[in-house]
């Protein structure tokens, strides 16, 4: 989030705790050989990625032997990482071209390690008893007119537009300001505040128009219904400040450092071949952040019940 991307969940999994600017790890990096040495894990604000490397983690742990040590840290923060050597993988990449041409065409510090199998979408959105109530107000054409409708004390006379944690991948500034419309981004700093706010703008009918993304366990529970905003087309968010155009699919990857890549063995087979669907990460999240299940009980839940899906990402 990319991909707008907020700590919604404490990872249990007894991993060695570092922070993302505390320079290199204590522990040996990974080896060739299965369990000897550590993974430096980057763990990104959103639960959905933390729901995938508690599973990672985990099959890493006890399928391999390998330890794990856990670095928080926002999405451009991690890549950092890669050049400090204090991050190995990065589960989950929100595209992010920007940092592709610098960390791996330019400084060649990192590498793709495929796609994670997750299908990213980020847009605008309301509860969806509005779109009922109101049925052309997800055509962006109509936000106009509605505007007093999300007027809050921090966005004075303007519309508010909730966003999250202003690390993550997000152009709503720009395309409130080039469509023209009369509202104001309004920071709410986490995933955990936007959950928040979607639900209680659904029990309570209170107007809510706001930045979201699937995947996303919260879906489970209630219907938010996206805003139609100009279509996507190749090249429409090439200036990023002056984007007219929705947010484009996302096919999400996975990021390693070059030293993992050539070094990581086993470790590395394991996260090359990690590949799941959006209902996976959101089964472990939904497990996580409602159930109050610990990381590792959510994703050893997942693990026995999903054998059919992770044994091909054990390497031989």
């Amino acid at each position: 989030m990319m991909r707008v991307r907020l700590l919604a969940g404490v990872l249990t999994i007894a991993m060695v705790m570092t922070a993302c600017s505390g320079g290199g790890s204590e522990e040996a990096p990974v080896g060739g050989a299965s369990g000897s040495g550590t993974v430096r894990l980057a763990i990104n604000p959103w639960i959905g990625y933390e729901a995938s490397a508690a599973v990672v983690a985990y099959l890493l742990q006890h399928e391999l032997g390998y330890k794990v040590q856990r670095v928080e840290s926002g999405e451009a923060d991690s890549w950092k990482g890669f050049e400090k050597g204090t991050v190995d993988v990065v589960l989950e990449n929100w595209a992010h071209p920007e940092l592709k041409r610098e960390y791996i065409d330019q400084k060649k510090v990192a590498v793709t390690a495929g796609e994670n199998g997750n299908k990213g979408v980020i847009g605008w959105y309301v509860p969806e008893w509005m779109a009922e109530k109101y049925p052309d107000i997800t055509n962006w054409t109509n936000l106009e007119k509605y505007k007093d409708l999300f007027k809050t004390d921090k966005s004075g006379d303007l519309g508010q537009f909730l966003a999250g944690d202003p690390s993550f991948v997000t152009s709503d500034a720009a395309l409130i300001k080039n469509l023209g419309l009369p509202y104001k981004v309004v920071y709410s700093g986490s995933e955990d505040a936007l959950i928040a706010a979607a639900r209680q703008a659904t029990e309570k009918k209170t107007p809510l128009l706001m930045y979201f993304y699937e995947p996303q366990w919260l879906f489970n529970q209630l219907k938010l219904v996206k805003i139609n905003l100009p279509p996507y087309a190749i090249g429409c968010d090439a200036d990023p400040q002056k984007i007219k155009c929705d947010y484009p699919p996302y096919l999400l990857d996975k990021i390693v450092s070059t030293k993992f890549a050539a070094s990581g063995g086993k470790a590395y087979e394991l996260v090359k071949n990690f590949v799941w669907t959006n209902d996976d990460q959101n089964s472990v999240a939904f497990d996580m952040a409602v159930n109050k299940m610990s990381s590792e009980a959510a994703a050893q839940k997942w693990v026995e019940a999903n054998k059919i899906v992770w044994q091909d990402w054990i390497p031989a």
